[in-house]
């Protein structure tokens, strides 16, 4: 597979013959492999997918693999560790590894419930990491995640504040801080409550100025830490550019979102909208488990001796690996790592960043 300079695959280049691997298309042989293969394509932007086509060579990495698992889990009821996308990166051989899960051959994780809230519910592994880290660098804004959005035509403002109040009800990681309880971080989920975004008026600027005036806002709410104790963990920021012209600046904290997750919640806040304006109730379906009942549900099932062969089952696949990344730059990596730096622009003209030009058609060739 074609890679960038610094050795991850390089997307733009072009995909290998016969569905991105190189090998020889083989379709689906059952429903299982089929139902597989589409989520595959799906998830990875490929148009098919073989059934010997691997799952890294195709371009997926370890958050895509997350969304292949739940697409299991939503699929064939079976719930598979990430570890098995690793272990069986093929079709046939994932559909190998569920159909062994459906038929109770291979260990089958017990299905995520609801969990009591009447008492303070641990943190995923996943958070518990970013927890730690934000103690290792108290006031940082590293793990911040920004957002903007531009907003043309007419904007109800008190509908789209009463559609983030609905999705914000909806989901409770984005109502949950991590306050410590006897040494250890805990999941306080708040109730729900309106949200107000807050409004910055930048249409009285001059047109010239509100570009920078709107960046530097964004800028400035990306960098402010949130206090991870008591929240909120999310911040909201509505900017008028002119009567039909507005910017919406979300800023959330990575310990309750991801990327992924930043555009189902972009996505329900839509929705919410238009059915707030058109006077109807939001197509919204309520959810019938929440993060925290996962957290809860992982903290129980990878425990004992099940966590320490996963444990094992990674210590011997990265035996012996470097202990730091060493990417090649073109300065002296420090010791400590500062975080300070600086974007910096470069053109280039599309005869040097464009396509090759096609090679002149042979001599006596027709047209």
């Amino acid at each position: 597979q074609p890679l960038t300079p610094n050795g991850k695959l390089d997307r733009r280049a072009p995909p290998a013959p016969e569905g991105g691997s190189g090998r020889e298309y083989v379709a689906p042989r059952s429903e299982t492999e089929r139902v597989l293969a589409e989520a595959w394509a799906d998830v990875l932007h490929v148009e098919r997918v073989g059934v010997h086509d691997g799952f890294f060579e195709l371009g997926g990495h370890s958050l895509v693999a997350t969304r292949v698992m739940s697409r299991i889990r939503e699929a064939f009821g079976v719930e598979l560790p990430l570890r098995a996308l690793f272990e069986a990166p093929t079709v046939a051989g994932l559909a190998g590894r569920i159909e062994a899960a459906r038929t109770g051959e291979e260990t089958q994780a017990p299905p995520i419930v609801p969990v009591p809230r009447d008492r303070p519910l641990p943190l995923s592994f996943a958070q518990q990491r970013v927890w730690l880290l934000g103690r290792l660098e108290p006031g940082s804004a590293a793990y911040n995640m920004p957002f903007r959005l531009r907003l043309r035509g007419r904007l109800d403002v008190d509908a789209l504040e009463r559609a983030f109040s609905e999705v914000v009800r909806r989901h409770e990681a984005l109502r949950t801080r991590f306050p410590e309880m006897d040494g250890e971080p805990v999941q306080w989920i708040d109730p729900a409550s309106p949200v107000r975004l807050a409004r910055v008026a930048l249409d009285a600027l001059p047109e010239a100025e509100r570009a920078a005036e709107l960046a530097r806002l964004a800028v400035e709410d990306a960098a402010r830490p949130f206090d991870l104790a008591n929240g909120p963990l999310l911040r909201t920021t509505l900017a008028r550019l002119g009567a039909e012209d507005h910017a919406l600046l979300l800023t959330l904290h990575h310990v309750v979102t991801d990327g992924w997750s930043m555009e189902v919640m972009v996505r329900e806040v839509f929705e919410a909208y238009a059915a707030r304006v058109a006077g109807r109730e939001p197509a919204l379906p309520e959810l019938p488990v929440q993060y925290a009942d996962f957290a809860a549900w992982q903290r129980e099932w990878l425990s004992g001796e099940r966590l320490e062969a996963q444990l094992g089952w990674w210590r011997e696949r990265l035996a012996g690996a470097p202990a730091l990344l060493e990417l090649p730059t073109d300065r002296p990596r420090p010791s400590v790592r500062s975080g300070r730096g600086a974007v910096g622009g470069i053109h280039l003209d599309r005869a040097v960043s464009g396509p090759p030009a096609s090679p002149p058609p042979p001599a006596g060739a027709g047209v």
